[in-house]
């Protein structure tokens, strides 16, 4: 059997490093290994923790997540949202705060409810002034301001935060137990002290587009909250929101069939007139308006405070009715269940 003991002049050239050149195993009669041909970098005071296996898991967990939330945010801010899953990736918690804006708009999560572990969601300032500007009934694009959030729209916002920690916690449940409740909101990244600077948090990062404002939605986890995930062997699998076309269909079936019974405010005004300050001042109860409109004046017809059509006043079996003559629906129909058949036009 053939001596693989190094001599010590070979060990010496080792611990020189190689000074004369590359060491000879050859010549010694010794074969040498194959060396890699690549070379990965390994960080011992922060290793990676998750494995391509489970990285897939974790990412088909959140965009159910996603489309969850999606659902969410259309139905509060009565317009269309465009919610997608960027990534999930390992940070420490210092590289996570740093990656936050000043003023930023984060609310901390209890974890368990004990344990004093801490996450936090962070909702881009843009998209927070967004989510005050429609949940206080604007419908405009809103002015996008550079200052924390005052007390009030904190409150507001914090309705959205709450279904948040609620989803994230659902998708959670179905690998580990795991309880999520919003306990507070920090306005500055580098108060905020849910775990310490060189912990490793898995972060989520989640693109949301609305009218005219496109921002970004961070989830932020210790990973010491998802010991339990990443110990257990036997970890279950969790479907991927990929869906089949028949599925895709029936979902838009049930969805379109909810929109149609769903209803909305709808008015139809006069329009505008002037009146004389002494003709007003003259107004008592049983008072009739000359408006000095023609009697075939069109209607403006507003859905949901918006103006939306062009009608003409008429009566549809002894009530009043409104007759679309322009507008986006433009086929004449009537509002409501009548047909044009039983409308009588003055």
């Amino acid at each position: 059997m053939a001596n693989d003991t190094l001599n010590q002049t070979e060990i010496d050239r080792l611990l020189g490093g190689g000074a004369g050149g590359a060491l000879d195993l050859a010549a010694s009669g010794r074969r040498s290994a194959p060396m890699s041909q690549e070379v990965q970098r390994y960080d011992f005071r922060r290793p990676h923790r998750i494995s391509k296996e489970r990285l897939r898991t974790i990412e088909a967990m959140y965009e159910r997540m996603v489309k969850n939330l999606e659902s969410f945010l259309m139905s509060r801010v009565r317009g269309q949202v465009e919610v997608r899953l960027q990534s999930v990736e390992q940070f420490s918690f210092g590289e996570f705060t740093l990656s936050l804006p000043t003023p930023c708009c984060s609310y901390v999560m209890d974890i368990n409810g004990r344990d004093g572990l801490q996450g936090v969601i962070d909702f881009g300032t843009d998209f927070a002034f967004f989510l005050v500007d429609r949940l206080f009934g604007g419908g405009s694009a809103p002015t996008v301001m550079n200052r924390p959030l005052t007390a009030l729209e904190q409150d507001a916002v914090r309705i959205i935060a709450d279904r948040a920690a609620s989803i994230v916690r659902d998708v959670w449940q179905e690998v580990m137990p795991i309880e999520l409740e919003v306990s507070g909101f920090e306005s500055a990244p580098e108060i905020l002290q849910v775990c310490a600077r060189e912990d490793p948090v898995l972060v989520a990062n989640i693109e949301v587009s609305a009218t005219n404002v496109t921002s970004l939605i961070m989830i932020c986890l210790p990973f010491a909250s998802l010991e339990e995930y990443f110990t257990n062997a036997d970890t279950r699998r969790v479907s991927s929101t990929t869906r089949s076309p028949e599925e895709l269909t029936t979902q838009r079936r049930h969805a379109e069939k909810s929109l149609r019974v769903t209803t909305v405010t709808v008015a139809a005004r006069l329009p505008e007139f002037r009146l004389s300050m002494h003709d007003l001042s003259q107004l008592v109860p049983g008072s009739v308006i000359n408006t000095g409109l023609s009697a075939n004046a069109l209607l403006n017809v507003t859905v949901a405070g918006q103006p939306r059509l062009v009608a003409t006043a008429g009566r549809a079996g002894g009530r009043l009715a409104a007759r679309i003559t322009d507008g986006r629906m433009s086929d004449n129909r009537i509002i409501g269940t009548l047909t044009p058949a039983d409308a009588d036009t003055p």
